[in-house]
């Protein structure tokens, strides 16, 4: 009888399964279908003498995380908001440098109000872009109800900054705060167990102290000061004023708010942070005036995406230079394994050092690093992986993106060159290991572990006590791993060891300060660097080739079915700034996230939890 009821579960179940695929099956072909027979919709085309507009969405990356393109698809074509949405630097960048030739084009207007976290350094990259852009006689114009501070540094590279007169705009500089847990710890009965080597290895703080150490606040002022100064010196230099206009306290922004009658448009006008004061119609009928009107009342324009799509060939042309510089990119957190695009897996960042170690056409490598560290395992899995193309007689340069600190620094430091943005955020040389134990919180509820083992090392786990030997055990791996780390850094930078032990210590330091140190040889962009790499490979005449991640064939296939179909989607317009809760709580899932990612199979990292903010 019981078995007759678990088979009518199961049917009842496995129906149920069928049914909701077929639903989501049949609600994709009819989107898609219905999307390609719309009579109002066109394939996108790029009207004459009309406005493109960098409407950029989410985050600026160097690598998008990997996504089930069906949900994606569903997103856009529902108007759903993705969660944490992304755009690559690199169509940032080839949109603008298209458009800079591109006669349909006349003007390109910067509506900014959904970009989110940049970095400095990414942000950069986009500007240079937009000078490249207002060099060919284009005018460049920024517009919006708002500008937060990542926002406003692109806009002060426009020729005209328009603001809503009820809008606001205020910079509050660069800061590095954090939650801490020690407390909230010790009230649960939660024993931490901590690793280190390093004055300045603050990644493990949060949770053996209340409160940033001084040591940590030391080493944290010097790149924050070297991120604001260059900040402020590319913004005054754009808009034409001095340094001093920059309110650093709350005494002067309030003197200049009280002239301005508290009205934060005002303020941002009589200052010079813009140009004018406008609503969303008085801006509409001001582009209307310079590119014309559309048949949508607007004026005549052509957003970031469509345009992105238009300019993007349906079949790449292959290319007949049979000399390549292979750029491979390591974004996001270092994690040992094979692990998805977005993130760095010791296993699989090595699978494409290796695909282009095998490549004859490839001549020479850029690893194009956007990270903070993570796995010192994992970090070494790579490293690993750039001396054996460097065997190969293929030259590695390092690009250094937003942050390239602790394992990022590590799987930098065996390349032939190093290149980082002066914002960039690197070093932090240093190692720690982490581990809870749950004793004292389980015997509060009655749970209590005991057993009999051949060794004292038998039984070890969360559920008991770490013992002395365990601990000692712990730190001999880790002031082994320091030394490894600063012996790697000594070989490959030509510096000794005490040379190395006195920028190390765990300490983060700008790009800038990097290349005063010895951590960096140039300071530049992928462009650089890829320049760089061909110029020590002999090569005169050369490509670049991307390697990433391959797709699977079904993969692909619904990935390339659904990108034609999106085409005709609208672009999501439903971005809605989070709340204060919820960024509090988004922060608190983030470093709980972080703890559940650290899968080093000794325990033992590199990681830079400072450069998060970047």
């Amino acid at each position: 009888m019981i078995k007759n009821i678990f088979c009518k579960i199961w049917t009842i179940l496995n129906t149920s399964r069928k049914i909701i695929i077929n639903l989501i099956f049949f609600t994709v072909l009819i989107i898609f279908f219905s999307a390609l027979l719309s009579s109002d919709n066109e394939k996108v085309t790029v009207p004459n003498s009309s406005a493109l507009v960098l409407n950029l969405y989410g985050d600026i990356v160097e690598q998008k995380r990997e996504v089930d393109p069906v949900n994606a698809f569903l997103n856009q074509a529902m108007d759903q908001r993705e969660d944490d949405p992304e755009v690559l630097l690199s169509d940032i960048i080839d949109v603008i440098d298209h458009a800079k030739n591109d006669e349909r084009i006349k003007v390109l207007v910067l509506q900014l109000q959904n970009m989110k976290r940049s970095g400095i350094t990414k942000l950069t990259d986009v500007a240079a872009a937009l000078e490249n852009f207002k060099a060919s006689g284009k005018q460049v114009i920024a517009m919006g109800d708002s500008f937060s501070q990542d926002q406003y540094y692109l806009a002060s590279y426009a020729d005209d900054i328009w603001l809503n007169p009820k809008g606001w705009l205020l910079l509050d500089g660069y800061g590095r705060y954090q939650l801490y847990f020690k407390s909230a710890l010790e009230k649960l009965s939660i024993s931490q167990h901590i690793f280190r080597v390093g004055t300045y290895k603050s990644a493990v703080e949060p949770y053996m102290r209340d409160d940033m150490s001084e040591a940590a606040k030391e080493a944290n002022r010097v790149w924050l000061n070297d991120l604001w100064s260059h900040y402020k010196t590319n913004v005054a230099g754009q808009r034409g004023f001095e340094l001093s206009n920059f309110d650093e306290t709350t005494d002067a922004l309030v003197s200049k708010l009280k002239l301005a009658d508290g009205n934060l448009a005002t303020y941002a006008l009589e200052n010079n942070w813009v140009d004018q004061l406008k609503s969303r119609n008085e801006m509409t009928q001001a582009l209307i005036e310079l590119v014309g009107e559309n048949k949508h009342e607007n004026f005549k324009q052509i957003k970031f995406n469509d345009y992105l799509k238009a300019i993007t060939p349906a079949f790449p042309v292959p290319s007949i230079v049979p000399d390549k510089v292979a750029v491979i990119v390591a974004q996001g957190t270092i994690l040992d394994g094979k692990q998805k695009a977005g993130t760095i897996g010791g296993d699989s960042t090595a699978k494409l050092l290796k695909k282009a170690r095998m490549n004859d056409d490839v001549k020479a490598v850029v690893l194009r690093v956007d990270s903070p560290g993570g796995s010192a395992y994992a970090s070494e899995i790579i490293r690993q992986e750039v001396e054996l193309l460097k065997k190969s007689g293929k030259p590695v340069v390092a690009s250094m993106g937003s942050y390239a600190a602790s394992g990022g620094y590590w799987i930098s430091a065996p390349a032939n060159k190093i290149y980082a943005a002066p914002t960039t955020i690197t070093g932090s040389i240093g190692i720690f290991g982490f581990m809870i134990t749950l004793e004292n919180s389980l015997s509060k509820l009655g749970i209590h572990t005991d057993g009999v083992g051949t060794t004292e090392i038998a039984g070890f786990g969360v559920t008991r006590p770490l013992t002395k030997g365990m601990a000692d055990i712990f730190q001999l791996s880790i002031e082994r791993g320091y030394r490894d780390f600063i012996t790697l850094v000594a070989e490959n930078r030509n510096m000794t060891l005490e040379q190395v032990d006195a920028v190390a210590q765990g300490r983060v330091w700008s790009g800038l300060k990097a290349k005063e140190l010895g951590l960096v040889d140039e300071l530049g962009n992928l462009d650089d660097a890829i320049a760089a790499a061909a110029t020590i490979a002999g090569l005169d005449n050369y490509d670049t080739l991307l390697i990433e991640k391959e797709l699977s064939a079904r993969d692909k296939f619904v990935k390339d079915l659904l990108g034609q179909a999106s085409v005709y989607l609208p672009e999501q317009t439903n971005f809605n700034k989070p709340s204060p809760i919820n960024v509090l709580m988004k922060t608190l899932q983030t470093q709980v996230q972080q703890l559940d990612n650290m899968n080093d199979p000794q325990g033992i990292y590199s990681l830079c939890l400072a450069c998060e903010m970047q």
